[in-house]
């Protein structure tokens, strides 16, 4: 959420990040149920205080006086009118929390204009694209691909997306998991192994209610959702807390399945590995200081790429642009790897700044050391890293021509042998 401070002293501000983002929100009404609800808030409180003076008086006067009782009249139909009132005040704040929800978070000045993926900018590159297997195909098409990887059966039992992992298919991916977590410890991060399913309460404070409802699955009678990614419980860990100063930064990681309904994705990109309904991430996610925010986020954004480093896979940073960023961050950075047998990038990761953005709706906060004041804590969060594709760019780059793939040096320790044999 931002800041109704920003919003009430600074409009075009908010009104230049809809348009940066090219979102459809209607300001104007979100400024007049914010101009309203502050007209009825400062007339409840008028009525309050006028509440309070009365009883003051009454108390002044001689209980059974003809003054004591026209007071007690007097103050019947003022505490009538401050419940009226109250109630009329209770019912506009809901509709203003609402719209407040509605309004996207503020675009650092370094994201560039854009409204499509296209007009994202490459940051940086790692590697040669032309340095990938003569043999490289696109996974799905490598033989016995489906002795490890059972589409057919995982549809069968759940439904399109929901692949059966199957022996070394299983532990391979089980290696990366481990290598993914280990890495990150070595770069201070601590695991935590949070719940999978969360309430609308932690969905709302990351942001994706109500901004991605139809991504998400949900459960019928509690109505929890399946989490899309560990953010949005590893977020919610200082929900409503305040932190001591110098206890930030907080660095931590977890892996969990991910659910995503994925509603809208069709086509040529969602084939084999690409785009699974349910898959495995590792997140990595800091709670920090403001005034270093953006040096956590290049640091978070290195030790991702770092990871794809160490498998020696081609990778290219990007620097989304305005329309691309997503609702919730204020800048964003996709890491793509290259997919030798698809020939194309795939995304495996995203390292985000929130800013105070989701700090403020969960109400995470540090106290300063300077004024002895809560402040918000800045959220920083990037995948590190999303299996699915990693594997798939593994298995297609490193495709050698007797069918069998070459595991990176830097896997072998967790898989237990150099070579992944698909017969």
């Amino acid at each position: 959420m931002i800041d109704p401070k920003l919003l009430r002293e600074s409009p075009d501000v908010v009104r230049a990040a809809i348009a940066k983002k090219h979102l459809n929100v209607d300001l104007d009404a979100v400024l007049a149920l914010d101009a309203d609800w502050r007209a009825r808030l400062a007339e409840v409180e008028t009525l309050r205080s006028r509440q309070k003076s009365s009883n003051n008086e009454m108390v002044a006067l001689k209980k059974g006086s003809p003054e004591f009782l026209a007071k007690v009249q007097e103050m019947k139909a003022l505490s009538a009118q401050v419940k009226e009132k109250e109630t009329a005040l209770g019912e506009i704040e809901t509709a203003w929390k609402r719209a407040m929800l509605t309004l996207p978070n503020i675009p650092h000045s370094s994201v560039p204009e854009g409204a499509t993926p296209e007009q994202n900018v490459v940051f940086s590159t790692y590697g040669s694209t032309d340095v990938v297997s003569p043999a490289a195909k696109a996974h799905w098409d490598i033989a016995g691909f489906d002795r490890l990887f059972d589409f057919s059966r995982g549809s069968k039992v759940t439904g399109a997306g929901f692949p059966f992992y199957v022996g070394d298919g299983a532990k391979l991916v089980r290696a990366l998991i481990q290598f993914f977590l280990d890495e990150a410890g070595k770069a201070g991060y601590q695991e935590v192994n949070p719940p999978i399913v969360v309430n609308a309460a932690s969905a709302t404070a990351v942001g994706q209610l109500p901004d991605k409802e139809g991504m998400m699955y949900q459960t019928v009678e509690d109505q929890f959702y399946l989490v899309p990614t560990a953010e949005t419980p590893l977020t919610n860990f200082f929900r409503d807390e305040i932190l001591e100063e110098t206890l930030l930064p907080v660095f931590r990681c977890a892996y969990t399945p991910c659910f995503r309904r994925e509603a809208g994705s069709y086509g040529k990109d969602v084939r084999g590995l690409n785009r699974l309904h349910q898959f495995d991430k590792v997140e990595l996610l800091k709670w920090v200081h403001p005034s270093r925010s953006y040096v956590e986020l290049d640091s978070l954004r290195d030790h991702a790429e770092g990871l794809l480093r160490k498998l020696g896979l081609p990778y290219r940073v990007l620097l989304m642009c305005g329309g691309d960023l997503g609702f919730a961050q204020s800048k964003k950075y996709d890491l793509e790897v290259w997919s030798g047998g698809q020939k194309r990038w795939l995304e495996v990761s995203s390292c985000s700044n929130f800013e105070s953005f989701q700090a403020r709706r969960a109400q995470i906060r540090f106290r300063s050391k300077e004024t002895g004041k809560p402040e918000l804590v800045h959220t920083i969060n990037g995948s590190g890293l999303a299996v699915p594709r990693v594997l798939s760019a593994i298995l297609e780059n490193n495709l050698q021509p007797d069918g069998t793939v070459k595991i990176p040096a830097a896997l072998v320790p967790y898989f237990g042998k150099s070579h992944l044999c698909f017969a």
